[in-house]
């Protein structure tokens, strides 16, 4: 073995399981450490669902005798208890990827991808702006994020069949779903809960947000654009190179399909199927079980238009299911960072130190040091809902004190909320990367120049509505 092996291997980033467990350890660790407290809570109707809301100024310390802090045991017991805890995402993420698979596996999207290359022929670049724009308004309107995640089998190997790789693919519909997701124009699971706490009118403001949803999805856009060009000059520029995709399509796929119909009533059952998913989410109040339930049935309706059997229609969706396996025990590993904090009670800990940070903060630095603030609690609450639930009641009051209006705490709250579930491993980033195959450090070291404009982005955008008074 060569010393240049030999190095190689020395210097291997541990895989993406070891370093979520290393998080989970460090938050086991830091249970015997952070005081525990709570607030008091109470129930509020928020657009037609009861939810638990945060008292401002009942933050009180928990002796940690009533707690349960994180022994040797427990850490090991935790991981279990996180992908039980995960149980309803895993699922989602079987189903979307055995349901998605089996679309593919049809030949309808290879034909019409490969026809639609064709067409474009070098503009085949064209397709980064329009699908991103689908995706970013996905989130940004509906909310959208693990409806998407059944795309992204599809979209990966597009990027891949466009001569690209497995990242560009990736990027394309991740930036674009939660880039949007971050940019909300109306998404009710963020600028819609927080705008009730704080006593907005609701979907006020639209306008500048709108402003800003454009401003984040054409710096992601740009920024994809010029990896994607990098790599069409040298394939070596690539961080995969070399390295095998579970969602590759087989070489001259593209060529061996040709668009009939059978494959157009493929993609019309799909379409319909999104349709009905969208006006379920926004109508009748829907969720993972009516989603799950919904792609089952498409691609059972998919394998009877190709005149599949019962028999391949499981297998084809097995093992589609199985490629995503890695995915969901991530999955539930980092969900027991979210278990270990709950046991111990320090998360509404962190929530208080961070805001007495804010009430201290000189006025100027005041609206930055909040976007900086939800940045920081969307590690320990990555849901947007309830990061918006737990901190809101308490930011809205200290925007009065500190002379910044409710509507750009609002602001502040969505911007921290949508970046850094691409960006901490306890969020979204750790699910899709699992989906699609991509290693957390890969993903890192291609996103974190991005996230860094784009918070740079966020401050100035903050700062603009701080000036204008929005």
């Amino acid at each position: 073995m060569s010393k240049a092996t030999m190095t190689r291997e020395k210097t291997n980033f541990p895989d993406t399981l070891i370093i979520v467990a290393a998080v989970v350890l460090l938050v086991a660790i830091l249970t015997w450490i952070i005081p525990s407290g709570s607030y008091d809570y109470q129930d509020m109707d928020i657009n037609g669902r009861i939810r638990s809301v945060a008292i401002d100024g009942t933050y009180h310390v928990i002796d940690k005798s009533e707690v349960t802090t994180t022994g040797f045991l427990g850490f090991f017991a935790s991981l279990y208890r996180g992908c039980v805890d995960a149980a309803d995402i895993i699922f989602v993420i079987l189903c979307c990827c055995g349901t998605f698979g089996v679309l593919v596996k049809t030949g309808a999207f290879h034909s019409g991808i490969g026809i639609l290359l064709k067409r474009l022929g070098k503009r085949g670049l064209l397709m980064v702006p329009i699908l991103m724009a689908v995706f970013g308004l996905g989130g940004s309107i509906f909310g959208m994020a693990s409806e998407f995640y059944g795309f992204y089998p599809l979209i990966i190997g597009l990027g891949i069949a466009m001569g690209y790789d497995a990242m560009f693919g990736f990027a394309v519909i991740a930036c674009g779903e939660f880039f949007g997701f971050m940019g909300a124009t109306m998404n009710p699971y963020t600028v819609g809960i927080a705008q009730n706490i704080a006593g907005l009118e609701l979907y006020s403001g639209t306008g500048f947000r709108a402003v800003c949803f454009v401003c984040f999805e054409l710096l992601a856009m740009i920024y994809i654009l010029v990896y994607a060009k990098k790599i069409e000059k040298d394939p070596r520029k690539s961080l995969l190179y070399g390295e095998a995709s579970i969602h590759s399509f087989s070489e001259g796929a593209l060529d061996e399909y040709r668009f009939d119909v059978s494959d157009m009533l493929v993609i019309a059952d799909m379409v319909v199927t999104l349709v009905v998913l969208m006006l379920g989410l926004m109508k009748w109040g829907w969720d993972y079980p009516e989603l799950c339930g919904l792609f089952l049935i498409m691609s059972m309706v998919a394998g009877v238009i190709k005149k599949w059997s019962p028999n391949k229609w499981c297998a084809e969706f097995i093992d589609s299911a199985k490629t995503v396996m890695w995915g969901c025990i991530l999955t539930g590993v980092a969900k027991a960072i979210v278990v270990v904090m709950k046991d111990a009670s320090i998360m509404d800990t962190v929530i208080f130190s961070l805001s007495n940070l804010l009430r201290h903060a000189p006025g100027a630095l005041s609206a930055q040091l909040m976007l900086l603030v939800q940045t920081l609690i969307n590690f320990f609450i990555p849901s947007g809902s309830g990061q918006a639930v737990a901190t809101m009641p308490i930011m809205a009051q200290l925007s009065d004190m500190i002379g910044v209006s409710r509507q750009t705490a609002v602001l502040a709250y969505q911007f921290g909320d949508g970046l850094s579930n691409i960006f901490w491993p306890t969020a979204d980033i750790v699910i899709i990367c699992g989906i699609g195959g991509i290693k957390l450090e890969k993903w890192y070291k291609w996103f974190t120049p991005l996230f860094l404009m784009t918070f740079l982005l966020q401050m100035v955008l903050v700062e603009i509505a701080v000036l204008i008074g929005y």
